[in-house]
């Protein structure tokens, strides 16, 4: 199964999509390498994220806990620090790191509230890649606000060498926000159609299947059933700052117990979490995200294969391809009429801070440490 460990809801990010950084953790109450101990081995994919994990000062000690646990250990940043990871890229080198840019330039720093965001992530990257690092990209978050922006942040990263995942703009409840959905969903699903276009197009077996990933992001965004039905609470969970297990990220009465009260069979196979797996097999919300999403695409025997669905789609569109015919992709968007939604407020405040570089701004205890408010 894959894992996801929210080590901090700290965040010196001001993402328009995503208010953690208004509700942060404190460090005292944030898991530690001890409680981590407790999770299972033989995962397949564990990812440390946040909030912005960078911002533990403990964050090789959870790296040097969790990558024995897993297949592949991956780190998902802001990117502002990567002077902090680049440790940790030096002593395990395959750790898979992805930096959040959702655009160009100056469009990367209002979305994200960011100041020089989109240079400091850029250059992140490449210094990450310096020091030895293999499996290095960005992951964006396709939104109205970007919809132009997606096919040159793929071929920039093409061309970088470097990876690029996406995700589609959605509520979860760690963001606080209610209002994330398309105002346009035929523009969204239009952007998508190009991406998945393109990645069919390229030599890489990865974005063949992140091609089928986005055309579950598609059916997503239009409001169509999943493509494959979700799996969470027994093919992924993830881990919250306090230790509490939930099946996902975006349901909060999914929870199947706390790390720091119970051992992990305990949990895994309490009458609790019997009952959520059926709650998430009738579950409506029709999610499809990279941790829920890349689960259900894979074969519950070898992680490594794909299941039946996005492997015969994948091989009829490269035929397609092959023979000088549009990939698949379904046309009915453009009949579709588009919905209007609640507008998102930016929370760009030309009064960020610089982050803290010396010893005594970084003994901070509490968030406001980083901004003028």
């Amino acid at each position: 199964m894959d894992l996801t460990v929210i080590s901090t809801y700290r965040c010196d990010s001001r993402c328009s999509m995503c208010h953690i950084w208004k509700h942060p953790t404190l460090p005292k109450d944030e898991v530690t390498p001890d409680d981590l101990v407790k999770l299972p081995d033989g995962i397949d994919n564990l990812n440390i994220t946040g909030g912005e994990p960078t911002l533990r000062h403990d964050l090789l000690n959870l790296v040097e806990v969790l990558y024995p646990k897993a297949k592949t250990l991956e780190i998902s940043s802001n990117g502002l620090h990567a002077q902090r990871i680049e440790p940790i890229i030096r002593k395990y080198p395959n750790v898979k790191v992805r930096f959040s840019l959702e655009a160009l330039g100056e469009r990367n720093d209002a979305i994200r509230g960011e100041k020089g965001g989109f240079a400091t992530k850029t250059a992140g990257l490449r210094r990450l890649r310096e020091a030895g690092g293999t499996d290095l990209g960005f992951a964006t978050v396709i939104q109205d606000d970007n919809l132009d922006q997606i096919l040159p942040l793929y071929e920039m990263s093409r061309k970088e060498g470097f990876e690029f995942a996406t995700s589609a703009l959605h509520n979860a409840f760690q963001f606080h926000k209610s209002d994330n959905v398309p105002y346009d969903r035929v523009a969204t699903a239009k952007a998508l159609r190009g991406l998945i276009a393109e990645m069919m197009k390229s030599r890489s077996v990865k974005n063949w299947f992140r091609a089928y990933m986005n055309l579950g992001l598609m059916h997503k965004v239009l409001g169509r059933d999943r493509l494959i039905p979700c799996t969470a609470a027994t093919d992924f969970v993830f881990v919250d700052p306090w230790g509490d297990v939930f099946a996902c990220n975006v349901r909060p009465d999914l929870l199947m117990g706390n790390i720091r009260e119970a051992a992990w069979d305990q949990i895994w196979t309490s009458e609790a979490a019997a009952t959520i797996r059926d709650q998430v097999g009738s579950c409506s919300q029709n999610c499809w995200m990279v941790t829920t999403a890349r689960t259900a695409m894979r074969s519950p025997w070898i992680s490594s294969v794909p299941k039946l669905e996005p492997l015969l789609w994948v091989l009829e569109n490269k035929a397609r391809l092959a023979l000088g015919m549009d990939i698949r992709v379904d046309e009915r968007i453009d009949h579709l009429p588009a919905i209007a939604a609640p507008k998102r407020v930016f929370y760009m405040n030309a009064n960020i801070r610089r982050v803290p570089t010396t010893a005594a701004e970084r003994d901070y205890t509490r968030f406001g440490t980083y901004f003028n408010r």
